[in-house]
């Protein structure tokens, strides 16, 4: 059985997740991921959530960069937001969110959606 307790960062999802959801009804439906994610970065800023929004992040092998990747956010330097504008997570958006945590070396994502039903959420979980 998920309790609270046994989620990561569980705290910290339901505050980033409750600003997501006052986005979501003050703006409504229909409008561009970048509305969305200035919206949410307001949002942090003036509940003093401490971020890093377009955070370029390299990926990098034996000491060699190959390339760099752009988190929409990194939150309390421990959480990877990725915003989306449409009603369904795809396996692609998945495996973009899971490749962020692994170069970041970090355990917790979350890919926020918003659609005509509002705005929703899946952690991914990078469990090495």
């Amino acid at each position: 059985m998920i309790t609270k307790k046994s989620l990561i960062y569980a705290d910290e999802c339901y505050q980033i997740m409750g600003l997501a959801f006052k986005v979501s009804k003050k703006l409504g439906f229909g409008h561009n991921e970048s509305y969305y994610q200035k919206a949410l970065a307001k949002e942090f800023q003036d509940n003093r959530l401490k971020f890093k929004e377009q955070l370029r992040c390299k990926l990098k092998y034996k000491g060699a960069d190959l390339g760099i990747y752009i988190l929409d956010f990194l939150v309390l330097d421990k959480i990877v937001i990725e915003i989306k504008q449409k009603k369904v997570v795809s396996s692609k958006d998945i495996d973009q969110l899971y490749k962020y945590l692994r170069a970041m070396n970090l355990k917790l994502g979350i890919i926020i959606t918003f659609s005509k039903e509002g705005a929703r959420f899946k952690r991914i979980v990078n469990l090495k």
